[in-house]
């Protein structure tokens, strides 16, 4: 119930006045039956956006830690996730990877709209990072379409790190259904999860228009942090005098 009043009394219509966000191929969200939408992350905004515009309610994979914060915000945070129907996804390793495949499969089999971001997680630079598989298990085990979707401007609107967002245009962009049923009972080959991964971030990639890296967002952002911290201890920063 929060989950509708949120989307058509609070905070859906504050969004579309606020961002007045431009939607292209709506039309290709299906009325009904289970369907993944897979899309580029570039801010926490597109965690809202995107349902914010959808007719149907749409279940995303969220990261855990906006279940497990501490102290009054961290409760906080949680029950709002909670509250909108939002799963917690462990990404600490192999088998919670696992687990989320579970819990998304749960939500297709009740012939619902999951989103999800292949990448892992959200773009620190505003490119586009390699795609993890799970978004292909879950395609041909539930023998779901995945609709491929680029938020473009929400990165400038709310980069990480940026607590509140600044007004910016933003666009939504809804790609044409990929159908992978030819590789129906294939979920086990390794090359096959590859070749369907990459197809839908090659679809993404021609809506965004983005810069492609083909490493995982999570490889470089932690080789990038151990840099930072091996430069400050190289060249720490002298006292002001």
């Amino acid at each position: 119930m929060f989950y509708h009043v949120l989307k058509y009394v609070l905070l859906g219509p504050l969004l579309r006045l606020v961002f007045r966000p431009r939607i292209e191929g709506l039309e290709h969200i299906p009325s009904s039956g289970a369907a993944i939408v897979a899309g580029n992350h570039l801010s926490f905004a597109d965690h809202f956006l995107m349902p914010a515009i959808l007719k149907r309610r749409i279940t995303f994979l969220a990261k855990a830690e906006y279940f497990t914060g501490p102290g009054v915000k961290g409760r906080l945070t949680a029950a709002f996730f909670r509250s909108i129907g939002q799963i917690p996804v462990d990404r600490s390793g192999k088998e919670a990877g696992q687990a989320a495949i579970h819990e998304g499969l749960g939500v297709l089999r009740k012939d619902e709209l999951l989103g999800i971001y292949p990448e892992g997680t959200r773009s620190h630079d505003g490119r586009l990072y390699k795609g993890k598989v799970g978004v292909a298990v879950m395609a041909l085990r539930a023998q779901a379409p995945v609709i491929p979707c680029a938020m473009i401007g929400t990165f400038e609107a709310q980069p990480p790190g940026r607590k509140l967002p600044r007004i910016h245009p933003v666009t939504i962009r809804f790609g044409k259904p990929l159908d992978f049923s030819r590789y129906a009972g294939m979920e086990g080959e390794k090359a096959v999860l590859r070749a369907i991964t990459d197809e839908i971030m090659y679809a993404i990639l021609a809506l965004s228009e983005q810069e492609y890296v083909d490493r995982y967002a999570a490889v470089v952002k932690a080789e990038e942090a151990a840099a930072k911290a091996e430069s400050g201890r190289r060249f720490p920063r002298m006292p002001m005098s």
